[in-house]
């Protein structure tokens, strides 16, 4: 693979990062139960939001200086 196309697979899994974020979070909120659980909902997205989002966010700053860097 040429380094010139490292930046689309990174943009690639950053996307794939934010669809499993909004899908994740549809099953959290099925699977939410106010009775059950003493944490408010947006804890939950919160959480979420630094396991699918951040990351996702660092891969597309990366690609982009890669991008930069190899591409046209």
């Amino acid at each position: 693979m040429k380094k010139e196309n490292i930046y689309k697979i990174l943009y690639v899994i950053s996307v794939i990062l934010l669809i499993a974020f909004v899908i994740i979070l549809g099953i959290d909120y099925f699977n939410y139960d106010k009775i059950n659980n003493s944490a408010p909902f947006y804890v939950f997205i919160l959480v979420r939001i630094f396991e699918f989002v951040v990351p996702s966010i660092i891969i597309a700053i990366i690609a982009k200086i890669v991008k930069k860097k190899f591409g046209k």
